[in-house]
């Protein structure tokens, strides 16, 4: 950094800047709100700073100088920037905004989040643009440092402390197979639901145990899962084509007319759906009206 720079502070560039322009110790004073005297001491450091009279005695004001009249211009134009930089933060104008937010999600927060919360984002901000990335739960948080992303959405039970979260709604299991499929024209029991081939649902590619199993082998029984998926959208059209089903979260198959959805025999824990951000968009005027967007789309 110049060592000019490193020896001046603010208020003597604003000073400077009020001297340059009134031409004049006392009109400079009074519009600073200052005492002539404080202003003529500190008129003493500038000329000491930049070696330079900078303004001279000239009938009843003063004569700026050749280096006074260079610094005018440049001068004007760095404390309208920092006045701009320092400024407090303006309300966020969605109709005008062109905002390009990054959400990270799985299929299923696609589906249940941000599927009920788009047409609400296009009609209030449609000069905005939304990027959706792939979850990716161990790279969450160095994406959100980073600035790579802005929100994400996860289950609560797996979610990084380090980050903001807000709950968005609380989920359920239900059992789910094609309409018009024989055996789940009612609740079955557990003999069986443990009889039907089940498909599911393993985010890192090929796992045939889930919660659901936890839950039978606490009852003494045990399912036939015949098919592993790495996406909700699969097994969806699994189940309309197929006679094997799933268990599955209830919003992902509410009203799909598709599918037909009963109680199963065994309780399934649900969990907690959160939206998730780093402290540093935390109180960013276009990121909180984002959150509450989205949030009240889901509420």
């Amino acid at each position: 950094m110049d060592n000019t720079l490193r020896r001046i502070d603010l208020n003597l560039l604003i000073t400077l800047q009020a001297l340059l322009e009134e031409q004049n110790v006392t009109r400079a004073a009074a519009r600073l709100h200052l005492a002539q005297p404080t202003v003529s001491v500190q008129l003493a450091r500038l000329r000491a700073v930049f070696d330079d009279p900078l303004l001279l005695p000239a009938g009843r004001g003063m004569r700026t100088t050749t280096r006074a009249e260079a610094l005018r211009a440049p001068l004007a134009d760095a404390l309208q920037a920092l006045a701009r930089a320092v400024a407090p933060t303006r309300p966020f104008d969605p109709g005008q905004a062109r905002n390009t937010w990054r959400v990270m999600a799985s299929d299923y927060g696609e589906s249940t989040v941000l599927l009920p919360a788009l047409p609400g984002l296009r009609q209030a901000a449609p000069g905005t643009r939304l990027a959706v990335v792939e979850l990716a739960p161990q790279r969450m948080v160095e994406r959100a440092e980073r600035g790579e992303i802005d929100l994400a959405f996860h289950i609560a039970a797996d979610a990084p402390p380090v980050l903001h979260h807000r709950p968005l709604f609380t989920e359920r299991y239900v059992l789910a197979g094609r309409r018009d499929h024989p055996r789940l024209k009612r609740r079955p029991t557990l003999k069986q639901f443990c009889a039907l081939e089940h498909v599911i649902v393993s985010p890192q590619g090929g796992g045939f145990h889930g919660s659901t199993d936890d839950a039978l082998a606490e009852a003494g029984a045990q399912r036939t899962v015949a098919l592993s998926v790495p996406h909700f959208l699969f097994l969806r059209s699994t189940l309309a084509r197929t006679d094997m089903v799933a268990m599955v979260p209830e919003r992902l198959v509410l009203n799909d007319p598709a599918l037909r959805v009963v109680e199963a025999p065994v309780e399934v824990p649900g969990y907690q759906m959160v939206m998730l951000w780093h402290e540093r968009v935390h109180r960013d005027p276009a990121h909180r009206w984002l959150r509450e967007q989205i949030a009240a789309a889901v509420a």
